[in-house]
């Protein structure tokens, strides 16, 4: 390549990268009954495999121009002021609760001992922060069939400690935001939309459609390879909130106080001229440090292929929706047997995956029904933790102060004991629809 200048030489090398990906990663085989069927894949080509081949060239390795690109366009697509990418979702969630407790939020400030209402059937890493800090999680408890929030319970949870509502909209369908949203305006809560698992869905509100994620103060996605996109590992903060927006600045990046970009020195022109703390006149600005921060950033690498999947993803909501609407019509017959999944009320979701829960007095059991169902190939899922509290996590702090449970629990307790999903991602073609289908309707009989 000696006659050759850098660009030609990226664009040879990410040429041969592409002839690669025709030969040996596309997937040329058409699906087979009796085919693994996972619950969710990546769905990439040669455009993912250039720009990473395009971002390892740069040799940068953290967060520079690819990450910036991508939150860029991010935040134009979603419709936000501010989007911010992190090393994963459960990174997000960490950053989108921490913000809360820092002092410059006033009385609003999460401190603690404050509650903060949620749910105990979902993923722990939307709970883990409010432990961690050492605040208190309410539990209340959820519907079916859209598994989220039980909205009626709210009322009953809020105490004089409440500071925020932190969930998530499970599985792509979005819970009750009007609901939600009017409970904290009116008692003045702060609202954390966890999207991990709903990027892409869509809410209205008094004729307004909004993409889930974006109703709240705070919203978190996750780019982890079973979402709905994908940068490997990944996540992202996002707000229209610009004190919020310099607060997940300063959290993801070590707590300093600096808005210096990675590489870039003086970006404020007053590095040298400050006071603050107790530190020295003039001490350098980008080692001031004005919150309890970590390093969260993501690589430029897991960034540059998120810009590819970006210009991907609203095909792949489309998909999502119709493997969905295909799989439910299929097994609209065993509704005797079997509490199909419903779309929230005023909502278009973009489906992460299909819930099922067996009936009981089919006599039926989950485990039977999941047990025939993998054993012909079809990967599930439970509802994550099902019930958090039951967990071994919660051994040590079990019947303490250090969480409260609003009511009861008992449509949790059921859907961890009786519910379980399978996939519905845009790689899946009819057939693979048709024959998982098939296989449930036989697990069944």
């Amino acid at each position: 390549m000696k006659d050759l200048t850098e660009q030609q030489a990226r664009e040879k090398i990410k040429g041969m990268v592409a002839q690669y990906y025709h030969e040996f990663k596309e997937k040329k085989e058409l699906f087979k009954e009796g085919d693994r069927i996972t619950y969710a894949a990546r769905v990439f080509d040669e455009m993912e495999m250039c720009a990473l081949t395009d971002a390892m060239l740069d040799f940068w390795l953290t967060t520079g121009r690819f990450a910036d690109q991508f939150e860029k366009e991010f935040a134009g697509w979603i419709g936000v002021k501010f989007a911010h990418l992190v090393n994963s979702g459960s990174s997000a969630n960490l950053i989108a609760f921490s913000v809360l407790t820092a002092p410059e939020l006033g009385n609003r400030q999460i401190k603690r001992g404050d509650e903060v209402i949620t749910v105990a059937c979902g993923f722990p890493t939307t709970v883990t922060p409010i432990l961690q800090y050492g605040a208190v999680p309410v539990f209340v408890d959820i519907n079916i069939p859209q598994y989220n929030i039980d909205v009626s319970k709210l009322e009953g949870a809020l105490s004089k400690k409440t500071k925020a509502v932190m969930i998530a909209h499970t599985l792509g369908n979005p819970f009750d935001l009007s609901a939600v949203k009017k409970f904290c305006e009116m008692h003045n809560l702060w609202l954390v939309e966890d999207n991990c698992d709903a990027l892409g869905s869509e809410y209205t509100i008094d004729g307004k459609t909004c993409f889930t994620g974006t109703w709240g103060d705070i919203g978190t996605s996750s780019f982890y390879p079973p979402h709905h996109m994908t940068m490997g590992e990944g996540g992202c903060v996002y707000t229209n909130n610009p004190l919020l927006n310099r607060l997940i600045l300063s959290y993801r990046d070590w707590g300093r106080d600096c808005i210096c970009p990675s590489g870039k020195d003086n970006f404020c022109g007053h590095r040298f001229n400050g006071q603050f703390g107790e530190l020295p006149d003039g001490y350098d600005h980008k080692y001031v440090y004005s919150h309890f921060g970590y390093n969260l950033k993501v690589t430029d690498m897991q960034a540059a292929i998120g810009c590819e999947q970006l210009k991907k993803f609203p095909s792949f909501i489309e998909r999502r929706r119709h493997n969905w609407n295909r799989l439910r019509e299929a097994l609209m017959g065993a509704d005797d047997k079997l509490i199909l999944p419903a779309a929230a009320e005023h909502s278009n979701p973009s489906w992460f995956g299909f819930l099922i829960s067996v009936r009981p007095e089919s006599g039926l059991k989950r485990n039977d029904v999941t047990k025939y169902i993998e054993e012909h190939n079809v990967q599930t899922r439970l509802l994550f933790s099902g019930n958090l509290i039951k967990h071994p996590c919660f051994d040590e702090i079990r019947g303490t102060d250090a969480y409260r449970v609003a009511g009861t629990l008992e449509i949790t307790d059921f859907v961890m004991n009786n519910t379980f999903w399978v996939g519905v991602y845009p790689g899946m073609t009819d057939e693979m629809i048709d024959y998982m289908a098939k296989v449930i309707l036989e697990a069944i009989k």
